[in-house]
Parts: structure tokens; sequence; C-alpha cells
């Protein structure tokens, strides 16, 4: 069973893993890096990100499992409403450290590689817009059960979306510096990133 105690840890250990995966204890925020080093951040930060929103779409999907003993109070609109909202709060929480451990990945060392650094940036920035907005959306309580299904259909559409533009930008980038295609290949966590993403 799942209370408001084991959400709070849930989304205080995400936000340890994805710093400790995507940073490595290190600021690189405005320096050079190898683009092996690059790689390896970017994608380690952007997987364990990944997994937290699809465990967040998850719970949202099946809120009587996660609810326990209060599963009946998740049919009601304001129930299943409220459920949303927490996932949306993790979704926005997990991302906000994305967007750090990003910027604290550096740029790398590779002919076109501030403009990437920039587009993955830019990629987290707008997520993290997406995601607010997704979640300032619910402010505005459902008048029946049919309205709060629409609303809890645009918040997980939301994540969707920028799990899908997430999985775009790292092809893109891939395309738009060749140089960087070899460090992202031969990164161990670009390469799970890949086999999770069937990429």
């Amino acid at each position: 069973m799942r209370g408001p105690l084991a959400w709070i840890l849930a989304t205080a250990g995400v936000v340890v893993v994805i710093v400790a995966a995507g940073c490595g204890g290190r600021d690189r925020s405005g320096e050079t890096v190898s683009a092996g080093e690059w790689a390896h951040t970017v994608c380690g930060a952007v997987g364990v990100w990944r997994g937290q929103l699809e465990a967040t779409v998850e719970d949202i999907r099946t809120p009587n499992a996660a609810a326990g003993s209060e599963e009946r109070q998740s049919e009601t609109p304001q129930g299943r409403t409220g459920f949303v909202r927490v996932g949306l709060e993790r979704a926005v929480q997990a991302t906000e450290t994305l967007v750090e451990g990003i910027e604290r990945a550096g740029t790398p060392d590779t002919p076109q590689g501030e403009e990437v650094a920039q587009r993955v940036s830019s990629w987290a920035d707008d997520a993290l817009d997406d995601l607010e907005e997704a979640e300032d959306s619910l402010d505005e309580e459902a008048d029946d059960l049919e309205e709060a299904l629409e609303q809890f259909g645009e918040a997980v559409g939301a994540i969707g979306s920028v799990l899908v533009t997430g999985k775009a930008t790292i092809a893109e980038i891939e395309r738009l510096d060749p140089a960087l295609e070899a460090a992202l290949a031969d990164s161990s966590t670009c390469q799970e990133l890949r086999e999770e993403t069937g990429a």
C-alpha cells in the first residue's frame, strides 16, 4: 500500500538517483568535456528520468492498486484528479532535476558540441514547461467523472509527449553531430537508454 509517505520517499529517491547517475557528483556547467563523458552523463540522467516518468504513468493508470484501501475514493472526480496531480508533481520534480543534471553535464568537445548541448537543454526546459502546464490545468476542479477522466487523459498525454520528444532529441543530436555518434554508441548508459526506448 502506498500512502503520502511512500510518494515522498519515492520522489526523494529518484532525485538522488538522477543526480548520481546524471552528474557523477561533479558540476561541469559551462565547461567543455569529452564526448564520452557528456554522453554518459546525459544518457544516464535521461534514462533515470524516463524510468521515473514511465512508473508515474503506470501509477496514474492503475490508481486502485497504488491507492490500496482508498480505491473507492479514486473513482470520484476529486479522488482521480488528486491522484493525477500527485503523479504530475512527481513528474515535474523529476524533470526539474533532469534540467539541472543536463546543465551540469557541460558541453561535449565535438564540432557541434555547443548546439547539441543547447538542443538537449532546450528539450528538457520545454518538457518541464509542458508538465507544469499540465499540472496547472488541474487547478480547475472537475465537475464529474467524465471531466476528471478527460483531465487524466491530458495529463498522461503530456507525460507521453515529453517521453517521445526526448527520444527524438537523442536521435536528432546523433544526426547533427556525427563526431558524437560514436560516443553515444559506446556509452553504457546510452546503450541502456536505447534498449529501453527500442531505438
